[in-house]
């Protein structure tokens, strides 16, 4: 049985996760599992907890173009945890798999750095601003149980909670952003 991705308001997506062993051959097999499901969704990450797995695991792709599976270079962060965010917040348009059909405005700092495990258990830090720097604590909100709808702000959760629900009535589907909600 393939894996699939869970949407809100799925209690899975709640869960704060648990570590896990790099190196393991069941690890390599769901990390490859989880970027062919990112990219057939169109997304430019996905966390464990996004296909059913309370695990720390989370891939990023910040740089496919969408189309060209030549420039497909996913990074696989195993046991991911942030070490340092900069910058004054940002809002910008955030989607996510497991909320499909709507873009929501939230808040973050531009800038992270996240110290993590390659699927083999050498250590590694990744940096990024931008897109980069946005994914990557998207994502890592993920392990510790944050949605879309925890990240943003009190007075947008209520409008995107509806426009969610709205979405999910015309059929949405993961990788669909259909209603842009405003702050």
């Amino acid at each position: 049985m393939g894996l699939k991705i869970v949407q809100a308001p799925d209690p899975g997506l709640r869960e704060v996760c648990e570590p896990c062993t790099p190196g393991d051959k069941e690890l390599l097999k769901l990390a490859r599992q989880m970027a062919k499901m990112m990219y057939e969704n169109n997304g430019c990450g996905i966390a464990a907890p996004q296909v059913g797995r309370n695990i720390r695991l989370v891939v990023i792709d910040v740089d496919w173009d969408g189309e060209d599976k030549s420039t497909r270079n996913p990074i696989f962060l195993v046991n991911p945890e942030i070490k340092e965010l900069k910058g004054d917040p940002v809002t910008d348009m955030e989607a996510c798999l497991s909320c499909p059909g709507i873009s929501v405005p939230i808040s973050r700092q531009p800038w992270a750095r996240v110290g993590y495990f390659d699927l083999d258990g050498e250590e590694w830090e990744i940096e990024g601003d931008e897109l980069l720097g946005r994914c990557l604590q998207h994502e890592l909100d993920h392990l510790n149980g944050r949605t879309l709808f925890e990240a943003c702000e009190p007075n947008v959760r209520i409008k995107a909670i509806q426009a969610y629900e709205r979405a999910r009535e015309l059929g949405a589907q993961p990788g669909q952003s259909m209603i842009e909600v405003e702050a």
